[in-house]
């Protein structure tokens, strides 16, 4: 089979750690990169070894004809950059997360899609990191039996503020940058929300948007599952990159902590295991778990657009994790239990 010839929009700080692992895969031939500063696309071509870089992406899509593309921009351009391609016949678009601003504008992305007969993916990695793969093999094993309830945590102190000051000045925050990963994991992990009720609050001085969010979630399966995230905790075991998940079941329970390690306890005692990850030159060893993640979740993508399986990360999959986001802050700004399918 041919290789895939695909290009890239977007030079930004995570387009190393997302073709890095596209580098990976073999099916795959990154052929061209587009930025709007030439020189953060020529950095990235020399790292990398891409034949041709662009800073209009309108010229890029006209003399490159992809096969697919990887939207990897600011948020806010993302319906613009999956609109073009839509308009350029591409007929697979990934984009980073989270999908869009706001759920309207998620919902225009899914459509247009849909209408033109093109696929969108979303390129939402944490369900693809490496511990929380092998932490849903052990639940769906049934050692702890049935789960009756959970919790999945994200607390950090770390700095985002202070390495992007721009962060203080958006209107929404933790629930749309962490949020997204949290609840997919969540949506992975248990399946869908029935209803849900949340609180937001900005703790660190001299933001617009919240930095702590608590939702508490009744799952259709009759779970109840607590969901925290903060970038303002100063904890002992710092979460940033990952989570801790605590999922407790009729006959034990189980539980993701510090260092990849998942215990498994049940009346018979203790079991120990320790996830651990392969090393790359283009990954950061520190954020290794986020950064290895990307490699599975292109690798499912890319069999999708090979016709070799379905993709879990549709756009239309988690545009469900979207209403999630924009659900919990009706909820915060009602103080009212929103019922997610009632929010359209």
């Amino acid at each position: 089979m041919a290789k895939l010839k695909f290009a890239v929009l977007g030079c930004g700080f995570w387009s190393k750690f997302q073709i890095g692992a596209w580098s990976e895969l073999e099916d795959a031939e990154l052929t061209a990169v587009y930025n709007r500063t030439l020189t953060k696309a020529e950095k990235i071509a020399e790292y990398f070894k891409v034949p041709r870089v662009y800073d209009n992406p309108e010229e890029l899509f006209l003399k490159e004809k992809p096969d697919f593309v990887d939207i990897i921009t600011d948020v806010d351009t993302h319906a613009h950059f999956v609109e073009m391609a839509v308009r350029h016949g591409v007929k697979y678009i990934i984009c980073q997360k989270p999908m869009a601003p706001d759920f309207e504008t998620a919902k225009r992305m899914v459509k247009t899609c849909h209408d033109a007969g093109a696929k969108l993916y979303i390129h939402e990695n944490y369900r693809w990191q490496a511990p929380v793969r092998r932490f849903k093999q052990i639940v769906d094993s049934g050692v702890i039996g049935k789960p009756f309830k959970a919790r999945v945590s994200f607390l950090s102190g770390f700095p985002v503020f202070d390495n992007q000051p721009f962060l203080r000045e958006l209107d929404h925050f933790i629930l749309t940058d962490m949020g997204s990963h949290v609840l997919d994991v969540v949506r992975y992990l248990f399946g869908e929300c029935d209803e849900l009720w949340c609180r937001i609050r900005a703790v660190t001085p001299g933001i617009k948007g919240e930095d702590v969010a608590v939702i508490m979630m009744d799952m259709k399966n009759g779970m109840p599952v607590y969901t925290e995230m903060s970038y303002a905790s100063i904890v002992e075991h710092d979460t940033f990159s990952t989570l801790n998940i605590l999922v407790e079941g009729e006959k034990g329970s189980v539980f993701l902590g510090p260092d990849f390690e998942i215990r498994t306890t049940t009346r018979t005692g203790t079991d120990s295991e320790f996830v651990r990850f392969p090393s790359y030159p283009w990954a950061d060893p520190a954020y290794i778990v986020n950064h290895e993640s990307g490699i599975h979740i292109n690798k499912n993508i890319l069999d999708d657009i090979s016709g070799r399986i379905v993709a879990e990360n549709t756009g239309a999959d988690n545009l469900e994790t979207v209403r999630l986001i924009w659900a919990s802050y009706r909820s915060a700004e009602s103080g009212m239990k929103i019922r997610i399918e009632d929010f359209k």
